[in-house]
């Protein structure tokens, strides 16, 4: 062990940390005791205190574990270990094995590119991003066919944030409720409603931000803070548009026909049944 360590507290739990309840609990109990005791004989360890360690969930600092023959070694590092456990004898299927580490070289592998990646995306608050990176790509790419860098980009967002809720313990009702918020913004472009369908695409983008790891193991979940800031970031940005869109509606023609109606023009030539006439620049006949 390290220095200012501690161990025990075996006592079992549910995956997700939750109690269980009822004759599993017995039984599990028993089973993971005399499972450690056998361990810690075979080792010769304190088989008495490995088995509280389970039942009663008692715990020990590093000092006390060696002291009370629970480990044998406390090191601050992989040199200090390697030197300690030098010429010590192990109990291997083959038969006792002396080790000989104390110049032995150290061969560190460290995580590949790809790796990195995997394990980047497989962070909930990135996939939970991602996700709502590549909707609002593959809306833009909708919304203006052939500008192509938007679907790009969403559809590469959107497939790296699929293969790394593939590997979590994600609830999909979450995911469910995240494609129902940009539907709702998706509507409110299309049919304003004053901005009712947007404020309940930003109520589903919370919710869905919740329940998309809910139940999961503690420390697999997406912040709460930002869950709130991509909901706001989105419900805004859809809000600028609708305002946008609603301002490009209500303005006057400036060009083709439907600008000269109501505007006084000055004849020009009065031949019939064809007039011509000036108003502002333009002519017309």
């Amino acid at each position: 062990m390290a220095p200012n360590t501690a161990t025990g507290a075996a006592h079992p739990v549910a995956g997700g940390g939750e109690e269980i309840k009822g004759d599993m609990a017995k039984k599990v109990e028993h089973d993971a005791a005399a499972y450690i005791r056998g361990l810690a004989k075979e080792r010769g360890r304190n088989a008495d205190w490995a088995e509280r360690a389970v039942r009663k969930s008692v715990s020990l600092s590093a000092s006390e574990a060696l002291e009370k023959k629970v480990i044998e070694v406390v090191a601050g590092d992989l040199t200090s270990l390697l030197k300690k456990i030098d010429g010590r004898k192990v109990k291997m299927a083959a038969g006792p094995l002396t080790l000989r580490t104390k110049d032995a070289p150290i061969a560190r592998f460290d995580m590949t590119g790809m790796e990195r990646l995997l394990y980047t995306i497989t962070d909930p608050s990135i996939a939970f991003i991602l996700l709502n990176l590549g909707m609002l790509g593959m809306f833009f790419e909708l919304s203006n066919p052939g500008s192509v860098l938007p679907g790009v980009i969403g559809g590469i967002c959107l497939l790296l944030a699929f293969f790394g809720l593939g590997m979590l313990p994600v609830n999909y009702a979450g995911v469910a409720l995240i494609l129902f918020a940009f539907l709702l913004f998706i509507a409110e472009l299309f049919a304003p409603t004053h901005g009712v369908l947007t404020i309940g695409g930003v109520i589903s983008l919370v919710l869905g931000g919740f329940v998309l790891m809910s139940g999961s193991q503690p420390g697999l979940e997406v912040s709460p803070s930002l869950i709130f800031t991509v909901a706001g970031s989105t419900g805004a940005l859809f809000a600028t548009c609708i305002a946008l869109a609603l301002r490009a509606q209500g303005r006057k023609p400036t060009t083709g026909r439907e600008d000269l109606i109501g505007r006084h023009a000055r004849v020009k030539e009065a031949v019939s049944p064809k007039t011509a006439s000036r108003s502002r620049p333009a002519r017309t006949s």
